[in-house]
């Protein structure tokens, strides 16, 4: 399992994540899964500090709205050059 983290600077400081920064993590299967993801996030100008990792990330709940995300819940951003 690898996980391909990024902070979403649109939904940051609003909403749910009023006052906190916003992070998705999209829970990858494989390596190639990953590399695809952290590919699509590249190209989209609201994320960054995007990365892969290998363990399963925590963010202290008092600075950060963290959300999980799959292949079910978001199924483009697994598809190669889908933004």
């Amino acid at each position: 399992m690898f996980y391909v983290t990024m902070t979403d600077n649109f939904m940051s400081g609003w909403g749910n994540a009023q006052g906190k920064t916003n992070k998705l993590v999209f829970e990858c299967e494989n390596m190639k899964e990953a590399k695809t993801v952290e590919s699509n996030a590249h190209k989209r100008d609201e994320m960054t500090y995007v990365s892969i990792r290998s363990t399963k990330p925590y963010y202290d709940n008092n600075r950060y709205v963290t959300q999980f995300k799959t292949k079910e819940d978001y199924p483009k951003w697994y598809m190669e050059n889908a933004f």
